[in-house]
This record gives structure tokens, sequence and C-alpha cells, in this order.
């Protein structure tokens, strides 16, 4: 059964209730006209409306692909000032509405990343979303300019001249002098390679053309208005086209909110690290500072860690890697190497998800007998093998080897494109300190993420690239939903994010993991209603994740993001339990554990 809702409204719970979820109609937000625009809302600029209106709508010649959809290509201006010039190809993939009698138009969906596939979280909707959804939606998904099956950023000629620009960036962050040093100059051969070999489409890949592409592409499948669901960086896609194009969607849900100000850097803060804008690591801390606390609170029968202080045990684990590195020799898997910055980096990749605090506590339990030489040894032979299988499945995700993996690329060139970043490379060491400072473990793996993106490494911009203003009145309502919990997209960065759109609504959930769309039936429930009806949740609608660290829940998986994958699995019918929604990470992390 799903958790009772908890609303905060001064005034109580108003409108109707539906799965335990208190809304309100959408109507109930600024008055309407007589033509259907709230009267203060904003319009699409005419410089916008030009760039994108001068372009043809797209005759999308669909054909049947990965079993149970449909694929199209379509060659799109590569700058919208100049729309009959050169072109870049987008790949596009729809999923369509099982009632189509009753379909209501497309649901655009996109994972995050920057870098994330929209055309293999599309194929994967009907393992995640709501089947009212599914029913009455054709559900769209767009790779990105430079993504997957659309044209590809590609910074170098192979994947052998990538792999030796890339040697320092094989850590999970940066500890030893010696390891920044290596990752200072892999970032300058990135940034510079980008810049160079990876024009025209890094410097005509922002959010901004997204953007654009997706109102063209809008018309393209015949929608009148736009109809928006975005994850994690999808959430900055969503409010980028929110702001750009005020007047031209009927309903727009971001979850796993980046604050858009944060995200580029307004005045002053231009200068600053983008993770000092952010915050993501404060929300990491938060949330395995919380997982530690609870572990104390359920007592020794519930989480092992819990015969002494949690918090300090974690520390003092960090504390004797920093000192010396743990090496495993292992008769199958060789030799490995565990160093404090694959601790907290497999710490980061397990906050992601819903039931990672499983992985925290055994990580931190392994390393706590395997870094104590008078732990017993039956107790150091079972942390030993556990190890040693994180290792054999990190081994299998590590590298970039054939065929050319642009991954990485593709982030940085949205984010170092979108975003502004401090002048000079040499300086990181000394920034993503301070950020450890604020923000213990964490704070140096988000910052220097964004090394490459230094202005003296980076130096391609896209002229057209939209850095506000983010509080536009739009004609319908977004919805902007935050969990507690989340460690890559601070709770903080939803409030704000709220705060900054006058016609919003903000859910809040103390969900855990990257996201909260399927981790609370409450928020599944309010943003599937919201997009069906127009009908927000509440003012101050507080949702309840369906699972807590510690308590006896089944477990929900994400959903397979491997195309080939879900067409051997084929399309799940209705009623089948749901699965997580295979949500993109805004910044690279580690898998499992990092081995050398």
């Amino acid at each position: 059964m799903p958790r009772t809702v908890r609303s905060l409204a001064a005034t109580g719970i108003a409108g109707i209730v539906l799965a335990g979820m208190a809304v309100t109609p959408a109507a109930a937000a600024p008055t309407l006209t007589g033509s259907g625009r709230p009267s203060s809302s904003d319009r699409t600029s005419a410089v916008e409306a030009r760039r994108v209106d001068s372009v043809p709508t797209p005759k999308l010649d669909w054909y049947g692909c990965y079993d149970y959809a449909e694929c199209a290509t379509v060659r799109l201006p590569l700058d919208y000032d100049d729309p009959k010039g050169a072109t870049t190809e987008v790949a596009v993939l729809r999923v369509k509405a099982r009632d189509q009698k009753h379909r209501i138009g497309s649901l655009f969906v996109n994972p995050g990343g920057p870098g994330g596939s929209g055309t293999s979280i599309a194929l994967a909707a009907p393992y995640f979303l709501g089947d009212d959804l599914l029913d009455r939606f054709d559900i769209v998904g767009v790779d990105p300019r430079g993504i997957a099956a659309s044209d590809n950023v590609k910074c170098f000629p192979s994947a052998k001249e990538q792999s030796r620009a890339y040697a320092g960036l094989n850590v999970a962050f940066p500890w030893t002098k010696a390891e920044e040093k290596a990752y200072l100059a892999s970032s300058k051969a990135v940034g510079r390679a980008c810049s160079t070999s990876g024009r025209p489409l890094t410097g005509a890949a922002s959010t901004a053309e997204v953007a654009r592409d997706m109102d063209v592409l809008r018309r393209g499948v015949g929608d009148r208005k736009l109809s928006y669901l975005g994850f994690s960086y999808g959430t900055a896609l969503g409010q980028y086209y929110a702001n750009m194009f005020p007047d031209r969607f009927r309903a727009l849900v971001v979850d796993g909110v980046l604050n858009p100000n944060a995200w580029v850097g307004q005045g002053s803060a231009r200068n600053q690290l983008q993770e000092t804008r952010l915050r993501s690591a404060d929300g990491a801390y938060k949330a395995l500072h919380e997982i530690l606390v609870r572990c104390a609170k359920a007592g020794r029968k519930t989480c092992s860690l819990a015969a002494g202080d949690p918090v300090a045990a974690y520390e003092l684990v960090a504390k004797r890697l920093r000192q010396k590195p743990v090496v495993i020799d292992d008769p199958e898997q060789g030799s490995f190497t565990v160093r404090y910055a694959d601790f907290v980096g497999a710490t980061l990749s397990a906050l992601y998800d819903p039931y990672g605090w499983q992985d925290v506590i055994g990580i931190t339990e392994q390393l706590l007998a395997l870094t104590d030489p008078a732990a017993a040894p039956a107790t150091r032979a079972t942390a030993r093998a556990a190890l040693v299988q994180r290792a054999a499945k990190a081994r299998q995700q590590r590298g970039y080897d054939f065929p050319y993996d642009n991954g990485l690329e593709t982030f940085l060139t949205v984010d170092c494109t979108d975003g502004f970043h401090p002048k000079d490379l040499a300086d990181w060491p000394a920034l993503s300190a301070a950020e450890d400072k604020r923000a213990p473990y964490f704070g140096r793996a988000w910052a220097w993420g964004t090394a490459p993106c230094a202005r003296n490494a980076w130096t391609v911009r896209d002229s057209d690239a939209y850095t506000g203003p983010f509080n536009r009145r739009t004609d319908a309502p977004v919805l902007v939903v935050g969990n507690y919990w989340d460690p890559a997209t601070n709770y903080q960065g939803a409030v704000g994010s709220a705060a900054l759109l006058p016609n919003s609504r903000l859910l809040s959930s103390d969900s855990w993991g990257h996201t909260a769309y399927g981790t609370s039936e409450c928020v599944t429930a309010a943003v599937d209603s919201y997009l069906l009806t127009g009908r927000l949740p509440a003012r101050g609608t507080r949702c309840f994740g369906d699972s807590q660290p510690f308590e006896e829940l089944p477990e929900a998986v994400r959903a397979e993001s491997s195309k080939s994958a879900l067409a051997r699995a084929g399309q799940p019918g209705r009623g089948e339990p749901k699965r997580l929604p295979p949500v993109v990470a805004p910044l690279p992390v580690t898998g499992t554990l990092t081995v050398r």
C-alpha cells in the first residue's frame, strides 16, 4: 500500500484525492483570459520564434525498430541563425500509445546526463512509466545532437588517441599530487581536442540547441504544445524549454532538479566552480550521514556497523585509506588496489540507488575489516571475498576501448558550453580541496569532473547558448519534483527552481536515490495525474519514499537501458510490475569500485 501523503499546506488539503495524493486543478493558478492564456504569461521571444519557425516542419519517416518501437532520423540546422546552412542528424524513437483512439499526444522524455540517450529511455518507458500514460501518450525520445544514434561528437581521431589523452582520468577523482598532475594534463588534452577537432558540433550542442530541436520535433510529431518529463540533467533541458518557449507546452515535469542559474553561473558566480553553485556534494554528504545515523538507531541486529559509531567507522576507513591503500591479490581476478577515492566513488555510486544504503554499509564494513590488522582471519577472509566480487564487476565496466566511446565528450560538450567555469585549470586542486571542507568526502569528487571546462582548456563556445532569464511566467504550470536525499541533484535545486518559475509547483519527497519517480507511489501518481489532466498536487505536498533504509521492503530494479536487451525482452503488458527509470547521472561516477 502507498504511504499516506502529508500535506503541509496551511489551509489543509484541497481538491480531489487520488491514490493517497492531494491534487488541485491547474486552473487554480493564474486567471485565464479569453484566449486561454494566463493574463500575465510570457510569450516566446521574436528571436527564438524566428529561429525555430523558419525551419519547415520535418516529415518523420517512421520505420519499425527494436521489436515494439518506431524510429526516424531528421536533419536539423547546425545553427538556427542559418536554417538553410549546415545540418546535423538527430535520431528519434517513439513507442506508440496503446489506446490510439483516446491518445492525448506525445510525451517527450529525457534521462539526463548530459549525454543520456533519449531514444533508449523512450524504449524503456513501458517498463517504468504508469500504464495510464502508456495508454494515452506516444512516448518520444530524442538523442540530443552529438549523442548516441544522432551525429556524434568526436574529439579524437581514434580510440587510441582518446585512450592516451584519458590516461590521467582513470580515477574516481585525484587525491595524490601525482594523480592531480596527471588529471590536469588529461583535462587539458581533452579540453583542447574538443575545442578543435570536436568542432563544429562541440560549439553547436548546448542545451539551448537541444531545446530548439525539441520544439521543431514537437511540430514534427503533430503536437500543438509539448508534453515533457525530464530527469536529472533533463530538468535543465525542461527549464530551458519552459523559459525559451513559455507558451508552447501543455505539461512539463522536472524530477531531480538542477537550478539553471547555478548550472550556468550568473554574475560573479561565473568564476566559481560549478559544484560551488550546485552543491551536489552537500546532497551526497547529507544522504550518507543520514544513512549512518539511521544505522545506529536501527541497532546491531539490523545494521552491523551499529556495534560502534557508524559515522566514526566510515571516517576511520577513509582515514586509513588516505594513509595506505588496500592491495588484494586473487588467483582469478589478479591484483587490485582500493584507494581512498575508490571508497568515496563507490559510496557515491551506491547513493544513486534507493536501496544503495545496503552497499554503503557493506563496503564500509568490508574495508573496516581489511584495513584492521587485528581483525579476525575469518572476518578478513569474508570481507576480502566480497571485495573481489565487487572488483570483478568493476573491471567489466572499466575503460574506453573499442568501439570509440564518446560519453565523457558529450557530457563536457554540453556542460562546458552551457556554463561558466573558472579560468585557470591550475586552480582546480585548491578549489576542489575547498569543496571537500564544505562537503566532506564528496566535494572533490564533484569538483574535479568539470576540470576540462576550465576556460584556458575548453575554448570553444556556442554563440547561441541560452543563459537566462529562467524566471519567465509560463502559460501552463511546471511541476518541480525534488527528493530530500538525492546525492546528485541537491534538493535545494528543486526549491530554487520552483522559486524562480512563477507558475510552478514544488512536490517534495523523502525518497532515496537519484530522482523520485518510481521510488514513491505518491510521487508517481502525482506526476502521472498532472501529465494526464493538468492537475497539480496541493501546495506543500510532501510524499514519502516507499523504501527507507533498514526497513524490510521489496526492492525494485532500474529498467534496462540497452536497446538490444529491451528488444529481446519485448514490451511488457499492462499491469506488469514497474521498474525504476534508467536515469543517467549528471556526472560520471564509479560504477561499483574502481580497480587498477
